[in-house]
């Protein structure tokens, strides 16, 4: 019998951020507020690592790759 394919995340967190980015968790929260604003969406609304990534510049790949290594 196969095993299912796992699910990957395609939203970010604050707590990814202060781990791929090595800033306290305060600061990732502002990150990902800046991130939200970015795209446009309101308040409360779910971030998506193509959104956090439009805003820093840092590779969509990499960074899903590192968020979904380290839910599995």
């Amino acid at each position: 019998m196969r095993r299912p394919t796992p699910m990957h995340r395609i939203c970010i967190y604050p707590k990814d951020v202060a781990r791929l980015t090595g800033r306290s968790y305060d600061a990732a929260k502002r990150l990902v507020r800046r991130a939200r604003q970015a795209a446009g969406k309101p308040a409360g609304a779910l971030v998506t690592v193509a959104d956090f990534c439009q805003l820093t510049g840092l590779n969509e790949a990499e960074v899903s790759r590192a968020i979904n290594q380290r839910s599995a």
